[in-house]
């Protein structure tokens, strides 16, 4: 815990139980893309990289999440039914001895969705799938005993975005050290909300005036803007419980959803996006997902290409796992 940004910046967070999965820091990497030249940089924060054998931003939240996990405990989490959540959760609650449940609900899906889905059904010790994410949660609750650990949808809760605040603490670091120019925005895909809010905040802490900018790929009750803002509040009071310290809250001028990449449907594939992804592709070999990661790209290419100044795409997702 010692080496976290997270624990040098908040000593007394020292005594929060973690587990170490991943392999940090991340790295951030230079992009060019090939075509007319784009008028600002774009680079990306390789979280792809997190862990082996496979990574991803789910990988922070888990490290507390998963903390003091004992062989053979069983952990229940939900999520849709192509989701990296899920996979990644029982890959490594395998990993540390444990078995996992599962609730999915059905929904749009696209080739990395389905590929995402079969590998966790087949790591997972039971599957239960609903129709929609309202009754996959009230089935996930029903679920819930004293004796099954609970990690909601996406790992997002107060303890599982300490990882995203380490996470933008960790790209401060980077950017003090050189490594990169100081991003005017970062671009992630927002689903559950935790990676942003936690990044939202983490940043704010750094005293960074990067803007977050969310590529909203779910419904706007789970990803739009004042949910964002209520987590990263969430996350502040549990911050400042456990440091013994005041923290300002998220500037909310420094964070910005973006609608138009949703494409009506969660999982649903954007026109375009793969396009992008696909270029990408060619210049880096790195691989994205239809439900996350392409929408987000496609949003970062395009701020990169008009706006004169730094863009971060923080890659959330491992190609590796589809």
């Amino acid at each position: 815990m010692s080496t976290l940004p997270l624990v040098r910046r908040f000593p007394a967070l020292a005594r929060v139980p973690h587990v170490a999965l991943g392999h940090f820091p991340t790295p951030v990497q230079c992009v060019e893309l090939g075509g007319e030249r784009p008028m600002g940089e774009l680079w990306i924060k390789r979280d792809d990289l997190t862990a082996s054998p496979f990574g991803g931003n789910k990988v922070r939240a888990l490290e507390f999440l998963l903390a003091g996990l004992a062989p053979g405990e069983v952990v229940l989490t939900a999520g849709g039914e192509g989701s990296t959540h899920v996979l990644t959760t029982a890959a490594y609650v395998r990993e540390l001895g444990g078995t996992t449940r599962a609730v999915r609900w059905k929904h749009d899906m696209n080739p990395s969705a389905i590929r995402v889905a079969e590998r966790a059904r087949a790591i997972c010790a039971s599957v239960v799938t609903a129709s929609g994410p309202m009754i996959g949660l009230a089935r996930a609750h029903a679920a819930r005993g004293r004796e099954v650990r609970w990690i909601p949808p996406g790992g997002t809760s107060p303890l599982g975005m300490l990882g995203h605040v380490n996470a933008a603490l960790e790209l401060a670091e980077q950017v003090a050290r050189g490594e990169m120019p100081a991003p005017a925005r970062v671009v992630l895909p927002v689903g559950s909300g935790g990676t942003a809010a936690g990044l939202a905040l983490g940043l704010g802490i750094a005293g960074m005036r990067t803007v977050i900018v969310g590529a909203r790929v779910a419904p706007r009750i789970a990803a739009g803007r004042m949910r964002v803002l209520s987590l990263a509040r969430q996350a502040r009071r549990y911050l400042e419980r456990l440091s013994g310290e005041r923290i300002p809250g998220v500037d909310g001028g420094r964070l910005e959803i973006i609608h138009s990449v949703y494409a009506g449907a969660y999982g649903r594939a954007l026109p375009g996006a793969e396009t992008q992804a696909e270029r990408l592709n060619r210049a880096t070999g790195l691989d994205l997902d239809g439900t996350y990661s392409a929408k987000a790209f496609s949003a970062a290419s395009s701020l990169a290409s008009q706006r004169g100044d730094c863009t971060l795409f923080w890659l959330t997702f491992d190609g590796r796992i589809a």
